[in-house]
């Protein structure tokens, strides 16, 4: 096993493992633990009571997150005419019909959120196999498909993030940056827990929300106490 660097075990003596905190403890305590000379992201893993194998156990959605991510997102968007200036007025980084897939289909990823309007997804779908492993591809599910383009564009600016449980049962999302106040960081890991425990599946039996992990990029992870999300979500 390597050996932990000064820096490293001071924070990790700094957490007690044995202790679940409360929101608000877990984002100070992530921040007093920073040691990179850079900017870290907050990360969030809740780990819940599914099965994602079963359809009716898939939990997928996105937010606007209170406070933003602190991360700049490049938008690319699929859309003709009016609704491709729309989204230029309303900030995309990129947007176009036909030339802007042909673009992409041969190489072009400076981007990192991708929205389309209906009438383009028969295009877009020609690029399923670059965008799709990359969880790029735009879905009217998470509100990435939709003909209201200036406020798609707006939303993914302005902090929007998309979820999804992965195979182990657990979600992972961005929540900021270390940088944040501690209030901003806990006041979004508590709007997506409250998103997840809204999204609960009427199949999903026993304890929902199972564990919460908040960490820095370079910091040890800290646990949440579950217990203050139990309620309403685990009755069924």
């Amino acid at each position: 096993m390597p050996k932990l660097s000064k820096n490293r075990e001071k924070v990790e003596k700094a957490v007690d493992r044995a202790r679940k905190y409360t929101v608000e403890e877990a984002c100070a305590l992530v921040k007093s633990a920073k040691f990179a000379k850079f900017d870290e992201t907050v990360d969030i893993a809740v780990r819940l009571g599914v099965n994602p194998k079963h359809a009716d156990q898939m939990v997928r959605g996105a937010l606007v997150l209170p406070h933003g991510t602190g991360q700049t997102v490049r938008v690319l968007v699929f859309a003709k005419g009016e609704k491709e200036r729309e989204a230029r007025e309303a900030g995309a980084d990129f947007a176009g019909s036909d030339d802007m897939v042909a673009k992409v289909s041969e190489g072009f990823m400076d981007f990192d959120r991708v929205i389309a309007t209906p009438d383009m997804m028969g295009a877009v779908g020609k690029l399923g196999r670059v965008l799709g492993p990359r969880g790029l591809m735009p879905n009217p599910k998470v509100g990435t498909v939709t003909f209201d383009i200036g406020n798609a564009v707006r939303e993914a600016k302005g902090g929007k993030i998309e979820y999804r449980v992965e195979k182990a049962g657990i979600v992972h999302a961005r929540i900021g940056k270390v940088s944040f106040a501690d209030n901003a960081l806990a006041d979004n890991a508590k709007a997506l827990i409250a998103a997840l425990v809204r999204a609960k599946p009427s199949t999903a039996k026993g304890t929902y929300v199972r564990s919460i992990t908040i960490s820095s990029t370079m910091g040890p992870g800290v646990k949440v106490d579950p217990g203050q999300f139990i309620g309403g979500a685990e009755e069924g």
